[in-house]
């Protein structure tokens, strides 16, 4: 066994080695940044669409990194609730933020990875030879598209298809599902939220996240008694979800959300938001002859399924998919961004894949910062990449609707 132990470590150093090396054809990260995060229904971006949120981002984007535009052969943009993946709205903001109309345009639509299935989706273009240089994006108008008239329904023929059924459960009744089946208590669930808040707080109040954030305006509508409407400019540069001071008592005084006798509540779940994030991909090649500053170099990117009952397990799925596939083990691995769809299952995750939880949202997760479901992805580059020093190995990873898990393999340059 001792043997086999060494011959695997043996094996692993050689991929991670071979990984580290730099090649002409390899995917690099040329710049990743985001807004901050607003909270839906109240905040920053209550009164804005999605389309207006990525064109003011893409433009100030655009300008803080100086990418000549005309070298953006794609663009793919992960939504979650817009009509059609918010395909049609977006290639007109990405139009009307300076991308000339030649490149070509994709959403996507996988759920909350929907963000990284956009990065993944330039990557492999990239990979295959059919371009060189593309965006990969997020976006998120929670405030317009979250709620009732937002839910699926079974079409009629399938009502009695059980399989059809479990994709429709309600997500929060799906963390309480991981919760039971795998005995997550109350107690490890609000304790892991209230150091989401710490972290998050202490980002926010001493700036880690400043670098990462592109500040841009937006609009808030304003009645007055005679019920005109008038409209506010405002910034929008901090991100409005971590609250100071929360600690697991002041969590357990909350009711749980779904079920009387549940563990889910408002505290341990993610929250409500609206946000983007975008993410520039280039040959190496390409941004070598150019002269543009990679900041990392993309790997891999897994998807795996699931029971959509228990839908959270997904990344302690995804993860070791990832690394098997990569040829790394999890010791190598130095930063993880673990998306904290729920606490349940963000903990249930990292205690099956027994990775230190030191290594995991250093600056706070999904609870305390917020989940902008199809930005999500893509705000996970942004943030983990300025967590890791050169020669670093991040993953990402987050659970899917329906029953999946994603995770993806970066290096720090």
């Amino acid at each position: 066994m001792e043997r086999l132990n060494q011959l695997s470590g043996q094996l692993s150093g050689s991929a991670k080695e071979s990984l580290k090396q730099k090649n002409p054809d390899d995917v690099v990260i040329v710049a990743a940044y985001r807004t901050a995060l607003a909270k839906g229904g109240k905040g920053g971006f209550k009164d804005v669409g999605s389309d207006y949120i990525l064109k003011n981002l893409l433009e100030a984007f655009i300008k803080k990194t100086g990418v000549d535009v005309n070298l953006i052969e794609d663009v793919a943009v992960g939504n979650v609730l817009n009509r059609g993946a918010g395909s049609t709205e977006h290639r007109g903001a990405a139009l009307a933020a300076g991308i000339p109309n030649k490149a070509a345009f994709i959403g996507v639509n996988r759920q909350c990875s929907s963000g990284l299935m956009a990065i993944s989706e330039i990557a492999n273009k990239i990979k295959c030879g059919e371009i060189d240089c593309g965006i990969g994006a997020g976006v998120e108008s929670m405030s317009a598209n979250y709620g009732p008239q937002a839910l699926s329904k079974i079409d009629e023929h399938l009502q009695d298809n059980e399989e059809v059924e479990k994709c429709l459960i309600p997500m929060g009744i799906t963390s309480e599902n991981v919760a039971s089946q795998f005995n997550i208590s109350r107690k490890d669930q609000d304790e892991f939220a209230a150091i989401s808040y710490n972290r998050a707080e202490k980002a926010v109040s001493t700036g880690l996240f400043d670098d990462e954030i592109l500040p841009i305006e937006s609009f808030i509508a304003e009645e007055d008694d005679d019920e005109n409407v008038t409209y506010k400019s405002i910034t929008v540069s901090k991100d409005e979800g971590p609250r100071k001071g929360v600690t697991a008592a002041s969590l357990a005084k909350l009711k749980p959300a779904f079920s009387e006798t549940g563990t889910t509540h408002a505290g341990n779940a993610s929250q409500v938001s609206d946000g983007a994030a975008v993410v520039l991909l280039m040959r190496r090649s390409l941004a070598e002859a150019k002269g543009y500053p990679i900041q990392g170099k993309y790997v891999l990117c897994s998807t795996v399924g699931c029971p959509p009952e228990i839908m959270g397990v997904g990344p302690a799925l995804a993860i070791p998919e990832v690394l098997k596939r990569a040829g790394l083990k999890l010791d190598d691995i130095d930063v993880f961004e673990i998306n904290e769809a729920f606490a349940s299952q963000c903990l249930y995750s990292i205690n099956v894949c027994n990775i230190p939880k030191e290594k995991v949202n250093i600056n706070g997760g999904a609870i305390a910062i917020g989940h902008p479901l199809g930005a999500t992805g893509a705000r996970q580059y942004a943030t983990i990449l300025r967590l890791m020093k050169p020669g670093d190995f991040g993953i990402t990873s987050m659970c899917i609707g329906t029953g999946m898990g994603a995770a993806s393999i970066l290096i720090k340059e």
